[in-house]
């Protein structure tokens, strides 16, 4: 979780503070509410709908969803694309170019799905960081590159597959989809775990069998449809924009029935379209909002186990090899940063 971040560091390029106040405001917003391990209500002020907290899905709808479209109302936008000739199908020089990009993020996603916690939310991010640092051109990426497209997705989908083998093989489930799987196989009499391979091999090297066939069935459907569902950003403005924000009133409320939600939602796509106004990077506050809660209970649990002890964080070895990598990553994150900023004072000098 530490590791992940840490990631808010590179993510916040040219503007390091407002990137941290970002982070900031993430991490506050979920920390409203209940506490994790003992239930004690914080920062309600007496409000009985803030003791549900905060719902970071509601948080990404808002700032993403909404805050976009208020950014286009500004801009008076018609349309999205005004491109005549569109081209969905990918060439193979398109394939050749995300080609690393690709097999990076397969090994990225699938062995940081092995961790608990290490849900697709947090392996996007890592993935994309990654392939921003090893591009040859890393101003490319926030403005198209495919790079950054390729990179997140196929860690998103190497993530899911990689989250099944705790599940299987210990019984232990990763994040909470895999939870609500190991519910519903336990329903129907399949213990996860070292017996369930023996017990039962038909089923597990069926589920097996089904994630090769379900990425041929997505493959084929995806590549002649895709330009139909692209062509969706043509329609003028006045036309999307309202669908745009229905939709998204709908995924809010549709997540826990409540109202709250909508309001947050709304008010936090306020708060994107003020930051995109004042230069505030939103990716420092989104994946702020995705790791606090999971950050915050991982932490107090392992305190509870070396009886609040730090070094539990680093006299194991994959717990050390994590943290060393978060504060290599904040390092570099942070030496790129002022080095960057030496550059511009030494050629103000010159000028």
């Amino acid at each position: 979780m530490f590791m992940g971040l840490s990631l808010v560091i590179s993510l916040s390029q040219k503007a390091l503070l407002k990137g941290l106040i970002s982070m900031a405001l993430g991490l506050l917003a979920a920390t409203i509410g209940q506490d994790p391990l003992t239930g004690d209500v914080r920062l309600t002020f007496g409000s009985e709908e803030l003791i549900a907290g905060v719902n970071f899905i509601s948080v990404i709808i808002g700032l993403f969803a909404i805050g976009e479209v208020l950014v286009n109302v500004e801009h008076a936008i018609t349309h999205i694309y005004e491109h005549k000739k569109l081209e969905w199908m990918p060439k193979w020089s398109d394939i050749k170019q995300c080609a690393g990009a690709m097999i990076r993020s397969s090994f990225i996603g699938f062995f940081l799905g092995l961790l608990p916690g290490c849900s697709p939310s947090v392996t996007t991010f890592v993935a994309y960081d990654v392939e921003k640092r090893v591009s040859k051109h890393p101003e490319r990426f926030g403005k198209g590159a495919m790079e950054g497209v390729a990179g997140p997705e196929g860690a998103n989908n190497a993530t899911v597959s990689g989250c099944f083998v705790p599940l299987f093989a210990f019984g232990l489930p990763t994040g909470p989809a895999m939870a609500v799987l190991l519910g519903g196989l336990m329903m129907y009499g399949l213990q996860p775990g070292p017996m369930l391979f023996t017990q039962n091999p038909h089923f597990v090297w069926t589920v097996i069998a089904s994630m090769y066939i379900g990425n041929v069935i997505l493959l084929v459907l995806n590549l002649p449809l895709v330009g139909m569902w692209a062509r969706i950003a043509l329609l003028p403005f006045p036309i999307l924009g309202p669908l745009i924000v229905i939709f998204s009133i709908i995924g809010a409320y549709s997540v826990r029935y409540l109202l709250f939600d909508i309001w947050v939602a709304l008010i936090f796509g306020v708060l994107g379209y003020l930051a995109r106004k004042l230069g505030f990077p939103i990716a420092p506050m989104v994946l702020a909002s995705v790791l606090a809660q999971m950050l915050e209970a991982s932490f107090q649990q392992s305190l509870l186990i070396s009886q609040g002890s730090p070094l539990i964080f680093f006299n194991r070895p994959i717990a050390a090899v994590f943290m060393v990598l978060a504060f290599l990553s904040i390092g570099r994150g942070l030496w790129t940063e002022f080095r960057e900023r030496g550059l511009e004072v030494a050629e103000e000098d010159n000028d």
